[in-house]
């Protein structure tokens, strides 16, 4: 497994010393075969494999810990993890060291060091939305891709698809996390713990109860995880109250970018999470 380090100017320093913590502290050796398989399934149940060729090369974009490459890489010939921060690499090293057909890449996005045109596809699953050019991100995953290459990427949503009652809701947190995402990395960790324990789990655990007695949770905050394990919910509960940059788009706003950065043939999927898109590299 090689490592090639690079950096140029989109990420956000802090946000990559926050993913970094995160993934140190969540490694995702917690994380059993079926969940990990699981939520896969939800990213990727768009992707289209059957237009990978016999001996495909790609990357993954903000691979963080490494947590879906050992889904992908038995399927392809090469794949080649890319993330700016040294211990989220870390982490992925140890959890990919069986996988000699992975390559670690300490890069940004526009700094990734593949030659243009040279990959037969692409994903970049919850990390654009947390650079500070996200467009600019879209269009250096496309430089990097074959005509034809499908990629797959995830973005947060606008909550353009929620009722107005619901977004409102949600706004409402938004100073919440912007004051916790500027603490230091112990009271932020504390925090986002009991915001697992004491809002994601009974929420989750409320849905779930109201779906099996024939109550539609499809609005109900935080049914996402009635599913999950609280170790999921605690990890996100970091990521979505720790987290200093975020960006949010609409399912048109991130339709237009990845037209204009050389998609064609948009899918997006009709399921949490959202927006899920998949595109195919003109």
């Amino acid at each position: 497994m090689t490592t090639v380090k690079a950096m140029t100017k989109n990420y956000d320093l802090k946000t990559v010393k926050g993913f970094g913590e995160e993934w140190a502290r969540f490694d995702q050796s917690k994380l059993s075969d079926m969940e990990r398989s699981n939520i896969f399934n939800q990213y990727f149940s768009i992707f289209p494999w059957e237009k990978l060729p016999k001996n495909a090369v790609g990357f993954d974009l903000g691979c963080g810990s490494g947590r879906w490459a050992p889904l992908v890489a038995p399927r392809v010939t090469e794949l080649h993890c890319i993330d700016p921060s040294e211990k989220a690499l870390e982490v992925a090293r140890k959890a990919l060291i069986s996988f000699p057909n992975v390559y670690l890449h300490l890069t940004s996005v526009d700094a990734i060091p593949l030659s243009d045109g040279s990959m037969d596809f692409g994903y970049s699953l919850g990390v654009l939305h947390h650079v500070p050019n996200t467009f600019k991100g879209i269009c250096s995953c496309s430089a990097k891709l074959k005509p034809g290459a499908p990629f797959l990427l995830y973005l947060y949503y606008a909550l353009d698809n929620r009722p107005l009652w619901f977004r409102a809701i949600f706004f409402l947190t938004q100073g919440v996390r912007r004051t916790i995402s500027k603490l230091p990395q112990g009271p932020k960790n504390f925090l986002c713990q009991v915001i697992a324990a004491c809002l994601y789990y009974p929420l989750a655990k409320c849905s779930k109860i109201l779906e099996k007695i024939g109550i539609s949770v499809r609005n109900f905050p935080l049914s996402f995880y009635r599913d999950k394990s609280f170790f999921v919910m605690q990890t996100d509960a970091l990521d979505r109250f720790g987290t200093r940059l975020e960006q949010r788009f609409t399912q048109g706003e991130i339709q237009n970018m990845m037209k204009a950065a050389g998609f064609t043939d948009i899918k997006f999927s009709n399921r949490e999470p959202y927006w899920v898109a998949v595109g195919i590299k003109q």
